[in-house]
């Protein structure tokens, strides 16, 4: 598979995004990388309503790695006013499981996204095999806000 420039962020026209209700929503909008060669992390930047306003590809790994820092994820969900955020990536090796490395990033932009303000409602693992759903498997927690 290959990825374009221009394909690194995919803003949508207003109210016209996919809705995600599910992380099978989530799967099936990731299906451009499920069979790629390296690693891709993906963020769908969210409204209120959950319904997609941009996706951007905000990380490249190798072959079984990606790096991803915070400051990459929330710069655009803030630039284009994100009510929330899903992250979804590939694993090459065509399994969804989670790796001990996904998890902890996971908890990391978790705890980032409550200081900033901007949910992290799942962070999807895809592969050959299927996919694996943070929330589902209870690694995010329902953030209650007062």
């Amino acid at each position: 598979m290959q990825v374009t420039i221009r394909e690194l962020i995919h803003e949508y026209p207003a109210h016209e995004g996919p809705k995600f209700s599910t992380a099978d929503d989530v799967a099936i909008e990731s299906r451009f990388i499920s069979d790629a060669s390296k690693e891709f992390m993906v963020a769908f930047y969210l409204d209120t309503k959950n319904r997609v306003i941009a996706r951007e590809i905000v990380s490249v790994g190798i072959l079984n790695a990606s790096l991803i820092h915070p400051r990459e994820v929330f710069r655009s969900a803030i630039h284009c006013n994100a009510h929330a955020i899903v992250l979804v990536h590939n694993h090459p090796s065509g399994s969804a499981e989670p790796s001990q490395q996904d998890k902890e990033v996971t908890q990391l932009l978790c705890k980032a996204g409550e200081i900033i303000g901007i949910e992290l409602l799942d962070h999807v693992v895809v592969g050959a095999d299927g996919y694996k759903s943070a929330k589902e498997e209870q690694l995010i927690r329902a953030v209650v806000k007062t």
